[in-house]
């Protein structure tokens, strides 16, 4: 056993070294030996498998080193090989990287005009291949590969759909077009909607036939998932070929009641539901009440389905859909869905400790997934149920987040199901939905009053504070940070005891220290003798993932201090030498940016008291405003803006010292690229909040022209309320410089407004829509001043103007 072991141990590292750049062994000799180590079926299952890992790789990274230089011969042989292996495989996941290899290989022989150069490929294994690269290709590479090739792939994808002769190249074509067309942007789909209906429309009117004549499913399942596909791309455009579709697809759900079809019964569920998200509501109406009363049926016989039933994921799904599209409506079916739905997330996984001998004995099929714990013990899971549970995790997400006070009569059961899952460490989407879900269900239950709110934060709180301190994954992490702030936000001040703040003040400042710390480690590992640029991209993955747990605690000392306000300076003094590190000069611009925004809270919500700390950030804050990053800008501008408009008399000479810095941003050349335009707008915001709230520390009179030449804003939304709130104080006090001489500004003005409802920069529920639609009625009662002023509007702004009186 250990020579067996030792053995398979010399072949890995045999195959690891055939790969290295360092070896002088030709592509033609790595490409042989690593098919001969697939094809030998006496190999262990671990060696094959590696192997094939190990051609794909080397063909995705160094095809042009490896393949063209072969001999022609060569190059057939290689292709006939690989597809006779296909052929020959049983495995079924063996073939899917083998398939993966011939995959990787058709990608690399598709030329820049997208020819492929596999004429061979055009038995049914390799169009298999062939259609799984094009789908592979749509997911790994998102819209490039669609950008360039989309004209082809659609017209070979349907072409090959139409190969009435052969089911399995129908299906894969169907799989290859739901891939295509998930990451497709809906503007590269439009032009080909009507054919790509067309043809949908006939093949499945012909698979109907067929299931119904010969009882063949497996290329009308597809149909019905590229139908779902298509439609979710295409949104509202879909909506002229839904009549083509719904009746069919309510037949099916109606009519395919045997055990056989659950699963296409399950994906048409899907594709309806998908459909009427993408239309909207007031298309899916005329069959809302029929698809319900389907799915009320379906849900009805639900206690009688199997634990496997395909249909129950499909349905909880539809039913989250349902409830994106009717709103409010969907509350009076919940007393039917939640049953099944909690009784699917509460689904407990099977665990198990297992010794080496035990875990041999059990195969992958029985589907069971092994972590070695050393000590030749491993700790087993069944995976099986999971993805259900985590979907129905996600269901209840949907419920909360959409109906609101709607969902108050479940926020009890759920709270108690959900707050244990966030150390349900065996799935990350289940974790996820569980963090998601707290902000949620405490708005839900808002409604109950404020003793009912505070006993379901209690049940909560210590369990989040305790989950933002663990390690997960960044994503998982990341998600768990964000809904601890947004539950501080809802509860507010008093939400947090001292033993509370005491154990997240440790925790962030942990995070921070890790932040500094993995920081030195990428930077050492960049002077390491392997260092090349794969090394380059996975630490900047690091780099980004760490940048982004750095953005929530941000976001959780933002909900702190604008729920505390200048209560919690003290607390935060365990924390400023970090905060501090962040904004230094030698720091990357990320650390510099997110370092600014925390003292932009300190300054918004903490002042006048803030200023004990200014010594650390006001010098920075002014420097960097004019520095070369436009996030760091942003950053540092937004801070000015608060500095003038909530700081105290301590803050006035730098108001004064940062004028002149803002202007300078503002009247650069490139101000208002798209780079740029964010860090721009917040340096006339902060222009605006001086003159408004500090008018004493400039001219307001000279200053007061050059800010109106510079609006509207309409990029940064919250900051464009603030400028128009100031420019409806200046015109509601008839100030002179801003109307002009005779009112001669107010076409200026006009355009001003009727730009900024073009871009949306204001909602029009804002009470600002309000002030700005009035300034624009008082002028229409004044005959001929409303006149000239409408005249020098181009159509496009006197239509926006038009929209802000109707809707404001």
């Amino acid at each position: 056993m250990a020579t067996a072991a030792a053995e398979q141990q010399q072949f890995y590292l045999l195959l690891g070294n055939l790969l290295s750049p360092d070896n002088n062994i030709p592509g033609q000799s790595k490409i042989t030996f690593l098919l001969q180590a697939i094809r030998n079926t006496t190999t262990a299952e671990e060696a094959r498998q590696m192997a094939a890992v190990l051609l794909r790789r080397l063909l995705s990274s160094a095809f042009d080193e490896v393949y063209p230089t072969l001999p022609s011969d060569v190059q057939t042989a290689i292709k006939s090989e690989l597809l006779m292996i296909i052929q020959m495989e049983t495995q079924s996941s063996m073939r899917k990287k083998i398939c993966d290899i011939a995959a990787e290989l058709a990608r690399n022989l598709i030329d820049e005009d997208g020819n492929n150069q596999w004429p061979e490929g055009s038995s049914s294994p390799s169009k298999v291949c062939s259609l799984q690269c094009c789908g592979a290709d749509g997911h790994g590479f998102c819209t490039g590969f669609q950008k360039k090739f989309h004209e082809k792939v659609i017209a070979a994808l349907l072409q090959t759909m139409e190969d009435q002769g052969n089911q399995r190249v129908q299906a894969h074509s169907a799989a290859a077009l739901i891939n295509f067309t998930e990451d497709c942007p809906k503007l590269l789909l439009t032009p080909y909607l009507d054919d790509l209906v067309k043809h949908l429309h006939s093949i499945m009117a012909l698979k109907l036939q067929e299931l119904i004549q010969k009882g063949t499913k497996l290329v009308l399942e597809q149909v019905v998932t590229s139908i779902a596909s298509v439609a979710d791309t295409a949104e509202e455009k879909f909506v002229p070929y839904y009549d083509l579709f719904m009746p069919s697809l309510k037949h099916i759900v109606e009519n395919a009641v045997q055990k056989e079809l659950r699963l296409l019964r399950g994906k048409t569920i899907e594709c309806i539901s998908l459909i009427g998200l993408a239309v909207g509501k007031e298309k899916f109406m005329q069959d809302a009440s029929d698809v319900m009363q389907l799915l009320l049926k379906t849900q009805t016989d639900f206690n009688d389905m199997e634990d496997d039933d395909p249909q129950i994921s499909y349905m909880i799904s539809a039913w989250a859909r349902m409830c994106k599209i009717l709103g409010k409506e969907f509350q009076q079916y919940l007393p039917v869905v939640m049953g099944p739905l909690m009784k699917t997330a509460s689904i407990k996984p099977e665990v198990a400790l297992l010794d080496t001998q035990d875990m041999e004995n059990m195969s992958d099929d029985d589907g069971w997934e092994f972590v070695n714990l050393g000590d030749q013990q491993s700790f087993g899971i069944k995976t099986a149920g999971l993805e259900e549970k985590s979907t129905a995790c996600q269901m209840l997400v949907c419920y909360a987040k959409e109906l609101k006070e709607g969902f108050v009569e479940y926020t009890e059961q759920v709270v108690k199901l959900m707050v244990p899952l966030l150390k349900f460490y065996f799935h990350d989407g289940v974790r996820v939905a569980a963090a998601e879900s707290m902000p949620l269900l405490l708005e839900c239950a808002r409604v109950r009053g404020p003793e009912y709110l505070t006993q379901m934060w209690h049940f909560m709180c210590d369990a989040l504070i305790k989950a933002t301190g663990t390690k997960p994954d960044s994503d998982v992490l990341s998600k768990i940070m964000h809904s601890f702030a947004k539950c501080i936000e809802v509860m507010g001040d008093g939400c947090l005891n001292n033993e509370h703040f005491e154990e997240l003040g440790g925790i962030l400042k942990a995070k921070l220290e890790e932040h500094f710390k993995n920081q030195e480690l990428r930077q050492v590992k960049r002077q390491d003798e392997d260092y090349d640029e794969q090394v380059e991209e996975s630490l900047q993955d690091e780099d980004d993932n760490d940048v982004y747990i750095l953005t929530k605690a941000s976001d959780i000392l933002h909900s702190i201090f604008s729920s505390y306000k200048e209560k919690v300076l003290l607390w935060f003094e365990q924390l400023l030498p970090l905060i501090v590190n962040l904004i230094c000069p030698h720091r990357p611009w990320p650390d510099r940016q997110w370092g600014l925004c925390i003292f932009d809270d300190v300054i918004e919500h903490c002042s006048p008291a803030s200023f004990k700390y200014a010594e650390y950030f006001l010098r920075p804050m002014l420097q960097y405003v004019c520095y070369n990053s436009p996030e760091v800008r942003q950053a540092a501008a937004y801070g000015l803006g608060v500095m003038a408009q909530y700081g105290g008399d301590n803050y006035r000479p730098f108001c004064t010292e940062a004028l002149p810095l803002l202007v300078r941003v503002i009247q650069s050349a490139d101000s208002k690229t798209k780079e740029n335009v964010n860090a721009t707008e917040n340096c006339i915001s902060a222009v605006g909040k001086i003159m408004k709230f500090k008018p004493d520390c400039l001219n307001v009179e000279e200053v007061l022209p050059h800010w109106l030449s510079w609006l509207p804003l309409h990029e940064d939304k919250e900051e464009a309320v603030q400028t128009f709130n100031y420019l409806c104080d200046l015109i509601e006090s008839n100030h002179p410089i801003v109307l002009g001489p005779n009112n001669s500004n107010l076409p200026k003005i006009f355009s001003i407004i009727a730009e900024g409802e073009m871009h949306e920069a204001i909602k029009h529920e804002d009470p600002c829509a309000k002030r700005l639609a009035n300034v624009v009625r008082q002028v229409q009662t004044s005959g001929g001043l409303w006149t000239e002023c409408i005249a020098q509007l181009s159509p496009e702004q006197q239509a926006a103007t038009q929209e802000l009186l109707n809707s404001a």
